[in-house]
């Protein structure tokens, strides 16, 4: 069953290279979206894909890097829209 999410991650997620990790990871789990840094210190992620995959992005995401530390990861589930070719940086926040 496909699947959405949108996901703001707090702690200490910048400069840690978070967003090559998620974007690594998603690869790997053949999901599509966007990932950024935000102005405010968190990273957002939309993800898109299987469910089971997107499962299994969030708990690499609650993971993070080896140098992040995830304090709180805030998940909206949301309906699949098939907007996404593939899964991004975006360098810049709001």
């Amino acid at each position: 069953m496909k699947a959405r999410f949108h996901a703001f991650i707090s702690g200490r997620v910048q400069g840690v290279a978070f967003r090559f990790f998620a974007q690594h990871v998603a690869n790997q789990l053949y999901l599509t979206g966007w990932v950024s840094n935000l102005y405010d210190g968190r990273v957002e992620v939309v993800a898109e894909g299987e469910k089971e995959g997107l499962e299994l992005f969030l708990a690499e995401l609650k993971k993070g890097p080896r140098m992040a530390r995830v304090e709180k990861i805030e998940v909206a589930w949301e309906e699949f829209k098939g907007e996404f070719l593939d899964f991004s940086i975006r360098f810049s926040g709001y």
